[in-house]
């Protein structure tokens, strides 16, 4: 009785970690599917950074944005991620960009060495992300996108 218990206690706990153990993770290293995942908001596109490193050109409702991949090994091993837009001559008051940084999380407006309105966001990849986990990421990304361009004026 005591092994048949111990033998079902150890199949349901194999039967409860097995989903979790053949979850992917993805990485800095996985270029097309951090694109496919930028695609599933708008267009994107996959270039590389003057360093040789990969980025991001994406369109998120007409608005565009960077993804830098930063830290990277060989320009390919990448611990993470940095969303960027800036708004070229688009110039609001530290108190808005202070309002935004008050009021928000996950992301960190400020103004450039132009005054230019900026905000970022960034994703640690180092030990990996499901591929739902980016993609919450990216609807993260796509909401800050929305709300900031209201909050400092952009399109008005």
């Amino acid at each position: 009785m005591k092994l048949t218990t111990m033998i079902a206690g150890g199949a349901l706990a194999l039967a409860l970690t097995a989903p979790a153990q053949a979850q992917t993770l993805l990485t800095g290293a996985d270029t097309d599917e951090i694109l496919n995942a930028a695609r599933g908001y708008g267009a994107a596109t996959l270039s590389t950074q003057s360093n040789g490193d990969p980025q991001i050109n994406g369109k998120i409702n007409g608005i565009s944005y960077q993804v830098y991949f930063r830290n990277c090994t060989n320009n390919t091993d990448c611990e993470d991620l940095n969303f960027y837009v800036g708004f070229l001559d688009l110039k609001p008051t530290l108190e808005v960009i202070n309002d935004w940084n008050f009021n928000k999380r996950f992301s960190r407006a400020y103004l450039d060495q132009d005054q230019d309105a900026c905000v970022e966001m960034d994703l640690d990849m180092v030990k990996g992300v499901t591929a739902e986990y980016l993609d919450s990421q990216f609807g993260l990304w796509s909401m800050v996108v929305d709300q900031y361009s209201e909050h400092v004026g952009y399109g008005l």
